[in-house]
Parts: C-alpha cells; structure tokens; sequence
C-alpha cells in the first residue's frame, strides 16, 4: 500500500484544482505526464463532476454518483502516476491498494474495509498538519517562554521580613534583565547547544491491537485515549539541547493548540468528499464462477468490494464514513482476464473505461526530455551536489531509448520502468567515483551510452538480469 502525503515533495504548486477547467487539469497532467491523453481527459472529467456536484442543491448532489474509472494497460505506462498526480492536483486524500491483497471475509487477510480505515488516518493526518501550520507561530512563542524557564527558572516570591527590616535587592528586576538576555540569545540561536534537562512524558502503557473477526484486520486501540487517568504515562527527565527541547516542545505546544475533534471531523468530511482510492491489480481478482479455491475467493473479494464503491458507511476510530462520493479509480493490466470478468454489479459501478497505450521509443525520447522531474533532470541535480555538471545530448536521449524499447521487447515489458534501469547501469561510474572526479563538465552523448550498454543490451541473458 501507498500513502501520499501532499507537499512531502518541494516544487512549484499548481492552481486549486477545484477551480480547474477539465483542459487545465490534462494542462498540469501534461507537466509530468507524457501521453495518454485518454486517460488524462477521463480523470479530468472526473475530477471536474466533483467540483459540479458541490454546486448542485444538496438534495440532487447526493444522488450523483462519483465517475469511477478502469485504466487498462501494461505496467509502467502511467496509470498510477495520472492518479497520484490527480490526488497532488486537489490536495485530495489518496492511497494506493493492490486488490490482490485483500480477501473475502472470513479468510485470513485485510478486509476491503480496512482501506477507509487507512484513507481517514491519512486524511487525518493531513488535517492536523495544516492546524499545526495555523497555530505554529503562537505555539512557537510558547515554546520561547518554556525554554527560557527552562535556562532560568522562574524566580520564587521572597518571604516577606521582619517590621523595620532593610529591603532586600531587587533581584526581580535582575531576574528580568537576565530573562531578556537569554531571550535574545535564543533569537540568535546563540543557545543551540546548549543542554538542558526536559521532562518527557512515556507511555506506561503500549497501544493494544486487537484482531477483528472480519478477515482478522489489525486494529488499534489506544488504551490511554481510553482511561488517561490509568495509562496517561509517567515523565522522566531526559538531557537533550535547546534545538532538540525546541523541536519536542514544539508539537506539545502544538497539541495544546489543536482541537483533535475538529481535526476528525474535517477529515472525516474531506475523505467523504474528495478522497481519492486507487485499486491497482483489479484484474488479479476478476475470476468468477471458475472453480474453487482461490476463485472462489477473488468473487468474494469483488463482492466486498461491491458495497464499499457503491457506497456504503464505514466505521472507523475517527467515526462514521460514508463512502457515497469517494472518487475510486482501478485498474490492471487484463492480460489473462478482462473487464468483463468483473462481476456486472461490480462493472456497472465503473462507468468510464479507458485503455491506455504501450510506450514506444519516440515515449521514451519524450519521457527523458519533457517531464518537469525528468530522470535527467534528476540526475543531473544529484550530481551537482558534487560539484559536477551533467549534460546529456539528443543523441544520447535518443540511444538511451532505443536500449530500452529493446529490452522491453526482448523481455518483460515494464513500460518507463526501464528507463530507471537502463538510466542507473548508464551512470553507474559517475555516481560511484563522482566525489572524486576531477572532471566536472561530462557530456553524456551517443558513443557514452554506447560503451556503458551496447554489451549489456546484445547479451540478452546479461540484460535479463541486469537491465
């Protein structure tokens, strides 16, 4: 299973996708996506109905269905990418799952439900990243007043003295000239290093998981959440520096600051209304009637499936879900099987069907050159962290597809999947001895590529093994 996390990656973000016409949303496909324009015009529809249905009256918006999408074709075309690049678009809550992972209630395996379950905590997660986003600045204030008790306690009301008795030196001025010294020490990061002895909270007591019945799925229960007073942990001081306290007392703070509740909620809403699922592998299950054993299994599978994409409410620890809207996209490569060995109920719940193309050479030239993270683009950044300076030519882009449309024919066809393994035994060399080189212009051109491969491509059971 994948989880993807919007903004894990820094690069330049689109536009809202919500505001995105169908055309604009292949546009920004187009950015890292070559071809398949079939499949980008249907996810584009898809994704603009969502945007329609939300401006619908509330009784006819809950009647319209979400336009669910099969994708066939080979592996290393695309599919994934359109959607996890879909999901980035909206900022949309999306997991990848294999189907052939999950099995029919009653076996031992996950049950299908147990990807709602997975899509909330992510959804969740997200949610409470922004609140941290939100309240960072105030929480960061509370950590500087925490750690600046911390380098200086806070000073104890003196007793009070005797009738008559001189009056003792001001030392709460002092004690306030030498706070905010400190403070603008810690502004400077003059303070980093220094240690310092934080109180850190442990758990007494270890979160408990207990296994369901249906397909014996692991869930947690916290048991603190439960009976904090019993198992709310106990402290225990720990010496650490002040950019190690900063860090630790900075999602404490946060945590005081963010309303756990609030976060569910709104998480809970964002999955029901733009979650994102991506079944990869559906054809792994799309035997019926074929036997017994495990065919008898991949039915029961789709039909667990059946009323999770039709739409059905889930539970979860963060509370109900219904999955009604959730945008669910599958797809396979229909080798063996085909579409229609779908169960039809189960078909009908996957309106929009688009095949997506092979890769050809001219796919590759394209893959390499065009894609904002380009596998040269890549390669070439990494490398200049040494220092050296890559350049790759036409005519070197155009070998190094050539070797691997060979290969893809000659074995088995992983689409662009080839480019990383043809790209890592290219520059093996360069990345090995790169800290080292002298060199710092190198040229990747035709006769490079040549040398570092044409061995290894006309070997073909070499190329078995290694590209």
């Amino acid at each position: 299973m994948v989880f993807y996390m919007p903004g894990q990656v820094a690069e330049e973000q689109p536009r809202g996708g919500a505001d995105l016409t169908p055309r604009q949303i292949v546009e920004e496909l187009d950015k890292y996506i070559v071809g398949q324009g079939r499949a980008k015009r249907a996810v584009a529809i898809a994704l603009r109905n969502r945007t329609r249905r939300l401006k619908l009256p509330a009784e006819m918006a809950e009647e319209v269905a979400p336009k669910n999408i099969i994708m066939i074709g080979p592996t290393g075309v695309g599919k994934t990418e359109i959607a996890r690049r879909l999901a980035r678009l909206t900022s949309s809550p999306f997991i990848k799952v294999e189907a052939s992972k999950y099995t029919e209630v009653g076996y031992v395996g996950r049950d299908v439900e147990s990807m709602i379950r997975d899509l909330v905590e992510l959804a969740v997660e997200m949610v409470r990243s922004e609140k941290a986003a939100e309240v960072r600045q105030r929480a960061a204030r509370n950590v500087e007043e925490r750690l600046l008790d911390l380098l200086l306690p806070p000073l104890d009301r003196p007793a009070p003295g005797p009738p008559g008795a001189a009056p003792a030196p001001d030392a709460a001025e002092q004690h306030e000239r030498t706070r905010e010294k400190l403070r603008r020490q810690l502004e400077s990061g003059a303070l980093e290093e220094r240690l310092l002895e934080l109180e850190v909270r442990q758990s007494s007591f270890p979160a408990m998981r207990i296994f369901s019945g249906a397909g014996m799925e692991e869930m947690d229960i916290n048991l603190k959440e439960m009976m904090p007073g019993i198992f709310g942990g106990q402290g225990r001081k720990r010496k650490m520096t002040v950019a190690e306290a900063r860090e630790h007392l900075l999602r404490e703070e946060e945590d005081k600051l963010i309303d756990p509740e609030a976060v569910a909620r709104q998480a809970i809403s964002r999955v029901e209304q733009s979650g994102i699922i991506f079944i990869d592998e559906i054809d792994k299950v799309a035997g019926r009637e074929g036997g017994r054993g495990p065919e008898v299994s991949r039915e029961g599978v789709q039909r667990d499936l059946l009323p999770i994409v039709e739409g059905t409410t889930a539970s979860t620890k963060h509370g109900m879900v219904r999955t009604n809207h959730i945008l669910f996209i599958a797809s396979g490569a229909f080798h063996v099987s085909k579409p229609s060995d779908l169960i039809p109920e189960l078909q009908g719940r996957f309106p929009i069907r688009v095949e997506l193309d092979s890769l050809t050479k001219d796919d590759f030239v394209r893959i390499l050159r065009e894609p904002r993270n380009a596998l040269t683009r890549q390669y070439v950044a990494l490398m200049e962290t040494e220092g050296i300076r890559l350049h790759f030519t036409d005519d070197a882009l155009e070998t190094v597809a050539g070797y691997a449309a060979e290969v893809n024919d000659r074995s088995e066809n992983i689409g662009a999947r080839r480019l990383h393994t043809v790209m890592e035994k290219l520059l093996d060399e360069i990345s090995f001895e790169g800290s080292e080189m002298e060199q710092k212009e190198i040229a990747i051109d035709a006769a490079y590529v040549r040398r570092m491969l044409a061995d290894v491509v006309k070997d073909q059971d070499l190329s078995r093994y290694i590209l």
